[in-house]
C-alpha cells in the first residue's frame, strides 16, 4: 500500500455527468472542453479537505464510459488529451492526487478491434482479443458472432486479457496515462471478473514504472485479499461497511455496522492490514441521502466514514445532501450535471461545513488514518470505539437517536487522564478509575476525542 492513499480523503466525480456531456458520443462531433469546469471545483475540494480524486471513465467511450472505443483518446464529449494533461497538472499543483478508472473488462461495441471483427469476420486479426468468441452462432445484436458480455449487457464485449496482444495494448495505454497525465493510482472497474494473473503482471508493470502507484479494485463480494494483497491490489471497495453505514441507521441497529467493523478491524479482523475503500454512496447505488430514512443521520453516518479504519471517499454532490434513485435500471438519476455555484447557494452548507471538520480531524490525526481498532461499546443507536497508535488515542462515539444521551466509557488510562473532544471544540471529560463519563452526546451527532495523558 503506498503510503499516500493511508492519508487520502477521496472525491469521486462522475465527469461525463457533472460536466453535462451528451448522453450519446457522436464520433464525428468535434472536441469539448467540458473537462475544463472542473478547474472551477477545485477550492470546494480543498475546503473538504479532499486530497485524491478518483475521476470516472475519461476515454472515447460510446454511451456512459464503461463501452471505451479508444483507451488512447480522451472522450471528445469531455475534451482533448491535452485537457486532462491540464486538469492533472492543476490538481498538482493543489496537492491532489489524481486516480482514474480503468475499464479493462470490457469494451464497447464502438471499439476499433471489435468493429474490425464485425467487418472482416474470422479473417480479422482480432478475433482472439474477445473472450469465447464463436461464429457458429449469431449474437442478440445481429452480429455474425456470439460473444461473451458483461452481465448480459451486450453493448459490453468482454476482453480477452489472456491474449498478450491485449495485454500490450491496455498496458501501453496505462504507461501513457502516468506519462502524459501523472496519474496517482487506478481505480480497476469489475476487477472480480478479471483475471488475477492480469491484475498481478499489471500491478508489477505500473509499479515498476512508479513505486507509490495505487491500484483499487471494484469488489462486491467474496474475501477481499483475494484481491487486495502484496501481489495484485493495493485496496478494494469495501461494500460490506458501505451497506452497515445506511442500514444499521435505518434498523437503529448499530450492531450491524459494529459487526462488520470487528469482523474486518478488530484484535482478530481479517482486513486488518488493509486500507481499504470506504463509502456511502457512488455512481451505481442509490445517493445516501435518498437511502436514508432520517436525513438527520447524514451526521453520524459521515463521522463513521471518517473515523473507521480504510480510506474515506465521498462522492460529487452528496456533500450538500444530494438525493437521487435509480430509475428503472436507469443509473443517470445518479451522476447528474452539477453547477458548483448554485449548489454552495441551494445544498445543506451545514453538512458541507461538518463534512470538511471532519476530513480535517482525520487528516490531523495518525490514529485515524492508520491506527487499530478496538470496540469499546455498542447498543442499537450508540457505538463507541478507539483507533490507536502507539502516540495517539483517539475515542469515537457515535448517536443516531433523537435524544442526547450520556454513556460511561471503560478505558486503559491512568487518573489524571482526560478526553479532549476534536469535533465539539473545548469540550473535555476526566478519566477516574479507569472510566470516563461522556456527558451529552447531542441526538444525531458524534464526539470524537483525542486522549490526553496527565
Amino acid at each position: 500500500m503506498p503510503n499516500w492513499a493511508e492519508d487520502a480523503v477521496f472525491y469521486h466525480i462522475y465527469p461525463l455527468g457533472l460536466c453535462d456531456a451528451p448522453p450519446r458520443n457522436d464520433f464525428n462531433a468535434p472536441v469539448t472542453p467540458r473537462l475544463e469546469q472542473l478547474h472551477g471545483w477545485l477550492d470546494h475540494l480543498k475546503n473538504l479537505g479532499v486530497n485524491a480524486l478518483y475521476l470516472g471513465p475519461l476515454f472515447e467511450s460510446s454511451t456512459h464510459g464503461y463501452d471505451t472505443a479508444d483507451y488512447y483518446r480522451v472522450d471528445r464529449r469531455l475534451g482533448s488529451n491535452q485537457t486532462l494533461s491540464e486538469l492533472s497538472e492543476a490538481l498538482h499543483q493543489k496537492g491532489i492526487r489524481l486516480v482514474l478508472d480503468a475499464v479493462f473488462n470490457h469494451v464497447g461495441r464502438d471499439f476499433w478491434a471489435f468493429r474490425d471483427v464485425q467487418e472482416k469476420g474470422p479473417h480479422s486479426p482480432y478475433c482472439d482479443w474477445f473472450y469465447r468468441l464463436d461464429f457458429s452462432q449469431r449474437s442478440p445484436r445481429g452480429d455474425a458472432f456470439s460473444y461473451e458480455a458483461w452481465e448480459g449487457h451486450y453493448d459490453l464485449v468482454k476482453l480477452n486479457v489472456l491474449n498478450p496482444q491485449v495485454r500490450e495494448h491496455l498496458f501501453g495505454a496505462v504507461a501513457q496515462w502516468i506519462t502524459d497525465y501523472k496519474i496517482d493510482g487506478l481505480r480497476l472497474d469489475a476487477a472480480d471478473q478479471i483475471d488475477i494473473g492480469f491484475l498481478q503482471e499489471l500491478a508489477a508493470f505500473c509499479k515498476n514504472i512508479r513505486p507509490d502507484f495505487w491500484l483499487m479494485g471494484e469488489i462486491i463480494h467474496g474475501d477481499y485479499r483475494r484481491w487486495a494483497n502484496h501481489e495484485t491490489l493495493d485496496s478494494v471497495t469495501n461494500y460490506e461497511c458501505y451497506k452497515g453505514l445506511y442500514s444499521s441507521h435505518n434498523d437503529r441497529n448499530y450492531f450491524e455496522i459494529a459487526y462488520s467493523l470487528n469482523r474486518q478491524f478488530g484484535p482478530d479482523g481479517i482486513y486488518r492490514h488493509l486500507s481499504l475503500y470506504n463509502f456511502a454512496d457512488n455512481h451505481d447505488v442509490n445517493r445516501v441521502a435518498s437511502t436514508l430514512r432520517n436525513k438527520a443521520h447524514l451526521y453520524p453516518l459521515y463521522a463513521l466514514l471518517f473515523t473507521m479504519p480504510g480510506i474515506p471517499s465521498l462522492y460529487y454532490g452528496s456533500e450538500w445532501g444530494l438525493e437521487g434513485k435509480k430509475a428503472g435500471g436507469d443509473d443517470r438519476p445518479l451522476r447528474p450535471a452539477l453547477d458548483l455555484a448554485s449548489m454552495t447557494e441551494s445544498g445543506q452548507t451545514e453538512l458541507v461545513k461538518t463534512i470538511g471538520q471532519l476530513a480535517q480531524i482525520r487528516l490531523d490525526s495518525p490514529a485515524l488514518r492508520y491506527g487499530s481498532y478496538q470496540q469499546l461499546m455498542v447498543t442499537n443507536q450508540q457505538l463507541s470505539f478507539s483507533r490507536m497508535t502507539p502516540e495517539e488515542v483517539i475515542i469515537v462515539v457515535v448517536n443516531s437517536d433523537n435524544n442526547e444521551v450520556t454513556l460511561e466509557l471503560n478505558l486503559t488510562a491512568p487518573d489524571g487522564s482526560h478526553l479532549v473532544d476534536l469535533l465539539n471544540e473545548g469540550e473535555t471529560f476526566p478519566v477516574h478509575n479507569g472510566k470516563a463519563r461522556i456527558e451529552k452526546v447531542w441526538p444525531e451527532w458524534a464526539r470524537i476525542m483525542r486522549l490526553k495523558l496527565p
